[in-house]
Parts: structure tokens; C-alpha cells; sequence
């Protein structure tokens, strides 16, 4: 297996300047869900390669292999090489210290790679290959994990010392299908219970909810939703995985599919304590008002209800394009007419032939918007009856 394992590795797109720029050097492993993903039949796009001892000097070597250069983080024991075919990251062997549950790690250079791979979250990241012989190293029972497609912590005070790890078993579990193993289940609804989540700050927390919402979904929702996660971390989080499905399906290309799904959890809370609690997770303004968008959908759906396309083109306009999309997933025809046909629609006439017709000012902008009005309910099909429309408006 590891000689065919470093076949495949050598067979990436991403491998062929860091096989030729680390070529004879005898300490650097590809390590975490690079190699997880090998073993799993993928093809990964990026390498996280570890040094066993000093990075920065094999950073130069590999460098001046390659006729780049070398940029070193000295501080954090890591280096970025350079060269014409493109550029990868180098990191020391290290190892992690928590001061205090949920705080970020002191970190101490000069570590083994077994001392590496225990810092890490999970076992089936913990695998790693080496690029001189293909050896294969991990946590005792990572491959056995990877082989039962489990989720394992690495000790009971996993959780405790990083909470954020809770997000990412619900991000893993999306992603790759796997079960959570029974002990780090039970592990993770402790630290949902006794609070873990609030020794880490909010825009952590934040981070690593926007990183789930990028995940397949409704799974990553699903997972979410275990141990009591997501009614901890947001108000009225609630999983409907039908919902979330025929959003994401329905999400046209300039929707963000995650924040639809996301936002289809969460239309039993209150729209200002989730505007709150969005402001507390650091979330950016236009994710923010998505979210807090898609929360108020039953009240949407409620004005949507017989709406002619025009009524529907007022009222969407003014929202997140996401609140729309999730409106025609629970099954509001005028909401999924407008996202498939009248939001894309534009009248024969513009701001010049309201001009030339003698109007002019806030006429200009009333009878366009009249116009658009009409053709969307069927009522002003060609530019000659929409000119008219317009030119009544005023």
C-alpha cells in the first residue's frame, strides 16, 4: 500500500514542484486530509507538507532546486518556496500546549512527527506519508478508523481544549459521510453541555459556522444538529432536511447555496435574536442579513400568497437573494416564478426614451418602474406598450 499510495501522490497536478523541489530530503511528510483523502480514492489539490527538524533550512534547499525563493515565517517555523510551476508551504514539527480550555495554543517548535500528529483533531487526520520511501504513520487506530469511516478524537479533553473541533466534526461528518465514533459522541454532548462553546470567542465560532455552510449539504446541517450543537450555537436551529435539499437545488448561480441552507435551519427563531447572535459570531453584514432574511420566512411566504409578479418583484428586490430562494423551496410559486423568470426580465425602454418623450427627473424613475411592473404581470409585452405605461405614470 504505501508504495502505491506515493504512485499516486506523484500523480497529482499539485505534486509535481514539491516532488521535484524535496527531492532526496529525508524528513518531510505529506500529512492530515491530503493523505486521508488518498487512502479514501480522491484526488486532493493541496499538500500539507511537515518537516521533521528544521523547515527553513529544507525550505532554501528546496528553493534553490527549483531556481525560486524562500519567504520564512521564522516565528512560526514554517516557509513558503517559490518557483515557475508554483508555490507550497513548508512547516516544523510541532507541538501544542492549552493554557486554559478554548484559548489558542502556545505552540513549541522541534517536535516529532508523533508529537505532531497528536495536537491534531481527528484520527483519520492524523495519517501521514512520507515523500522519501512512502512510509505510512498515523495515531494508533487512525487507519482502522479511516477503514470503518469513524470520527474519533485523539483524547477525552479534545473538545475542552479546543471547542471549535465541535464544528469541525459536524464539518468531517458532512464532507465525508463518516459516523462519529460512540465515545467522541458522547464527549462532544458534554461539552455542549456544560457550556464549552463559550470559552471561545465569537468570531472563531463564526469562522468555522461559514466553513460548515460550505459543506454538503443538508448533511453538515444533520451533523450539526447532533449532540445539540446547533441549538447551542444558534437561536431556533431546527433541521428540516427536505427544505434544505430543494434549496440548495433550487440555488441559481449567483445564490450562495450554503447560506440557504443554513438559513433553512433557522425559521423558528426570532429575526432580532438572530441578528443578535450573528453579530456576536463576527459574521460579515451580507451573510448576516441573509441569515436573518431566511429566519423571517414564514412571514414572507405569508405576504408572497397571491402576489402578482409585480407585487413579488417589490417585495424580493428588497431582500437577500437567498430569502427568495428559500421562499420557492417551501413552495411559494410567486417566489420561484420571480427567481426563475421575472427577476431576469428588463423593459424595451430605458431612461433615454422617457427623456426624448419629454419627461424628466423622478418621472424618469417612477414610469420605468411602472413599465417593469406592467410587463412583468403580462400587461406591457412589446416597448410600445410599455412606453405608454410609463408615459401614464407620470
Amino acid at each position: 500500500m504505501p508504495s502505491t499510495l506515493l504512485e499516486r501522490l506523484r500523480a497529482l497536478p499539485a505534486a509535481g514542484p514539491v516532488l521535484t523541489a524535496l527531492a532526496g530530503e529525508p524528513a518531510v511528510w505529506v500529512v492530515g486530509g491530503a493523505v486521508r483523502d488518498l487512502l479514501l480514492g480522491g484526488a486532493p489539490s493541496d499538500l500539507d507538507l511537515v518537516v521533521e527538524g528544521d523547515a527553513l533550512a529544507v525550505a532554501r534547499r528546496a528553493a534553490d532546486r527549483l531556481g525560486g525563493e524562500m519567504v520564512a515565517h521564522e516565528r512560526f517555523g514554517t516557509a513558503t518556496v517559490r518557483g515557475a510551476e508554483g508555490a507550497f508551504d513548508l512547516a516544523g514539527a510541532r507541538r501544542e500546549i492549552y493554557p486554559q480550555p478554548g484559548a489558542l495554543p502556545v505552540v513549541e517548535l522541534g517536535a516529532t512527527l508523533t508529537e505532531d500528529l497528536a495536537r491534531r483533531d481527528f484520527s483519520v487526520n492524523t495519517l501521514a506519508l512520507r515523500l522519501a520511501d512512502g512510509e505510512l504513520a498515523g495515531v494508533p487506530g487512525a487507519r482502522e478508523d479511516l477503514d470503518a469511516r469513524a470520527l474519533r478524537v485523539l483524547h477525552d479533553g479534545s473538545f475542552r481544549d479546543d471547542p471549535t473541533r465541535l464544528l469541525r466534526l459536524a464539518r468531517y461528518a458532512g464532507r465525508l459521510g463518516f459516523a462519529v465514533e460512540a465515545h467522541t459522541a458522547a464527549l462532544a454532548r458534554l461539552a455542549v453541555a456544560v457550556g464549552a462553546l463559550g470559552t471561545v470567542s465569537g468570531e472563531r465560532l463564526g469562522a468555522e459556522l461559514l466553513l460548515l455552510a460550505r459543506e454538503p449539504q443538508p448533511a453538515a446541517l444533520i451533523a450539526l444538529e447532533d449532540q445539540g450543537l446547533g441549538a447551542a450555537l444558534l437561536p431556533g436551529f431546527a433541521v428540516d432536511p427536505a427544505l434544505a435539499q430543494r434549496a440548495v437545488e433550487l440555488c441559481p448561480l449567483d445564490a450562495r447555496p450554503g447560506i440557504v441552507a443554513l438559513g433553512s435551519a433557522l425559521r423558528d427563531a426570532r429575526a432580532a435574536d438572530l441578528a443578535v447572535r450573528c453579530r456576536e459570531l463576527g459574521l460579515p453584514a451580507g451573510e448576516s442579513d441573509a441569515i436573518v432574511a431566511c429566519a423571517e420566512l414564514d412571514r414572507l411566504l405569508a405576504v408572497l400568497r397571491g402576489a402578482r409578479p409585480s407585487e413579488a418583484d417589490a417585495l424580493l428586490l428588497r431582500r437577500p437573494l437567498e430569502a427568495a430562494v428559500l421562499a420557492a423551496a417551501a413552495g411559494s410559486e410567486p417566489a420561484r416564478d420571480w427567481l426563475e423568470r421575472a427577476r431576469h426580465l428588463r423593459p424595451a425602454i430605458g431612461g433615454d426614451d422617457l427623456l426624448a418623450a419629454g419627461l424628466s427627473g423622478p418621472e424618469i424613475g417612477r414610469g420605468l418602474r411602472a413599465a417593469r411592473a406592467a410587463l412583468l404581470d403580462g400587461a406591457a409585452p412589446d416597448r410600445e406598450a410599455q412606453l405608454a405605461v410609463a408615459l401614464t405614470a407620470t
